[in-house]
């Protein structure tokens, strides 16, 4: 299986990626990953990538193709997983298109999770981070037992710059703006799934696999 997944910061494609990684028993690749893995090993591709990241630039769109090539197509490819976070773009998802024709591969689906801008807001802006060990509550779905202490240390629960109001609302625009057209080019390819992702993780997690499953 091999799948891409889309959608808006807060919409829970985390949750959603880990669920399905231990369903189908296959590992979910982030960018992220890939990038402080060959940072890590010293690679080629990870020592131009640190340049830009050292400066706090971008890591350039030819740097990080190569790296999704040596992951995907490499000497050792995976039979299946999830594309976290990757492409982005249009031009991203044409590259990526590209390789997999190369390869004589094919992804098996695109999965845009779905749900309403305020619901994404209220979720969001309800998370608070604890200073000490960092764990994550939502006042909504997992507060702490007493308001604003952290169950595990006692710590201070408090709101991470990333997870206000402002801040969100400026994410989802760029979101929409960066990688919401990519949900029309790959329903035009015929592998776009639309997932409603309002319900809970497992309620979202069922919908997802009866349509892999259909």
């Amino acid at each position: 299986m091999k799948l891409i997944l889309l959608g808006p910061p807060g919409v829970g494609k985390g949750t959603q990626a880990q669920l399905l990684s231990n369903e189908y028993n296959i590992p979910q690749i982030s960018t992220g990953d890939i990038l402080r893995g060959a940072i890590q090993r010293s690679s080629e591709l990870g020592r131009k990538a640190n340049d830009f990241m050292s400066k706090g630039e971008l890591v350039p769109d030819d740097i990080i193709l190569g790296l999704i090539q040596d992951k995907l197509f490499g000497e050792k490819p995976p039979n299946g997983y999830i594309l976290d976070g990757f492409p982005r773009t249009i031009v991203q998802a044409k590259a990526l298109k590209t390789m997999f024709e190369e390869h004589h591969d094919a992804l098996d689906a695109v999965l845009s999770l779905e749900a309403d801008e305020k619901l994404i807001v209220k979720r969001l802006s309800s998370r608070r981070t604890c200073r000490n060990c960092k764990t994550v509550y939502n006042l909504i779905t997992k507060p702490p037992v007493v308001d604003g202490v952290c169950d595990t240390c006692s710590g201070e629960l408090y709101q991470r710059d990333d997870d206000k109001i402002d801040t969100i609302q400026n994410r989802i625009a760029v979101y929409k703006k960066q990688t919401e057209p990519l949900i029309d080019f790959y329903r035009a390819a015929g592998i776009l799934f639309a997932i409603n992702s309002s319900g809970s993780p497992e309620e979202v997690h069922n919908i997802i696999t009866s349509q892999l499953e259909d």
